[in-house]
């Protein structure tokens, strides 16, 4: 299934009389089992007629807790109840004898009187030399975050089409990707909320990069710091591929990646840190890939296999 057939059912499933609406989060997988989770709300989200209100009446839609839902992928079906706070997770497991297959494919969930949310799942090949896992703000999209005006024009004055993209970031991204026997499977880990994943899911598309599980941030008190380890501790004992890390220098994560390192030795192939400043501390980068740019980072990956020489020179010539 190709990325633009994906997008089409994102898009057909939202009919304009749904009362809600059931976010369903693009996610990654094995052949042997794939973990969905989502979010019902009781309006939908990103109605408005500019960014600014599009954006807040996203972030302030009204949960539906008790909403019945089905979520089904690869023929099986899961009911279950959406939780206080909306959300739903279920895990699907292949018969023995018949695997999920490899490659990107689309899961359904709906509940009644909601649009029905539909996502990619990308099935990893056992054969995959490696998976990544990325952050997003100052990584893949300029967000400004250690200037919190910019921040916040960033964040509510901008969607999906207007925020602006950090330089040579898909290219690579297409690059980790192409030119292995079993193609990599991605992983986007961010501090942006759930609410925002249309938002940046058309961001994603619009700027060509390659299909993405994405694990937003359940806004809250609890989700101020720490949000991201469980994430990436989930994703490592459920992909047994070796792991590139791609974050930057603006918040924590060369910490979050470095504690990742320690607790799985072994399993991290490379770190990747956008430089966006406040690394005064080189420390906080020991054993790690700095780049302003990602054409920076070539010799190093092509040596370490994580890239074709071909794509490289085809991508910034």
């Amino acid at each position: 299934m190709t990325r633009l057939t994906t997008l089409a059912a994102v898009l057909l499933a939202v009919p304009a009389l749904a009362e809600g609406q059931v976010l369903l989060f693009p996610a990654v997988a094995t052949p042997a089992a794939v973990t969905l989770s989502g979010r019902v709300f009781s309006a939908p989200l990103g109605r408005g007629s500019n960014p600014v209100s599009r954006n807040l009446r996203s972030l302030l839609a009204p949960n539906w807790e008790g909403a019945q839902v089905q979520v089904r992928f690869q023929g099986q079906e899961a009911s279950l109840a959406s939780g206080p706070d909306g959300m739903f997770e279920v895990t699907f497991f292949a018969p023995k004898d018949r695997p999920f297959p490899v490659g990107l494919t689309n899961a359904e969930a709906s509940a009644k009187g909601c649009s029905v949310g539909v996502a990619g799942v990308d099935v990893i090949s056992p054969d995959a030399p490696f998976f990544v896992v990325s952050d997003f703000d100052d990584t893949l999209a300029v967000s400004q975050v250690t200037s919190r005006g910019a921040l916040i024009k960033h964040a509510f004055a901008e969607d999906g089409d207007t925020q602006p993209l950090v330089d040579g970031m898909p290219q690579l991204m297409r690059c980790l990707r192409e030119g292995k026997k079993e193609r990599p499977v991605f992983a986007l880990v961010s501090g942006s909320p759930i609410q925002f994943v249309p938002r940046v899911s058309r961001f994603m598309f619009k700027n060509d990069f390659p299909p993405f599980g994405l694990y937003l941030r359940d806004l809250g008190p609890k989700t101020l710091s720490g949000y991201k380890q469980p994430i990436i501790r989930s994703l490592l004992k459920s992909v047994p591929q070796p792991v590139v890390l791609v974050g930057d220098s603006g918040e924590v994560d060369p910490e979050v990646y470095a504690e990742i390192r320690t607790e799985f030795p072994g399993r991290v192939k490379a770190v990747a840190i956008h430089d966006v400043g406040r690394l005064e501390d080189k420390a906080r980068v020991k054993d790690m890939f700095v780049f302003k740019h990602p054409r920076e980072l070539v010799p190093d990956f092509v040596k370490q296999g994580l890239l074709a020489p071909s794509c490289a020179e085809a991508a910034w010539r």
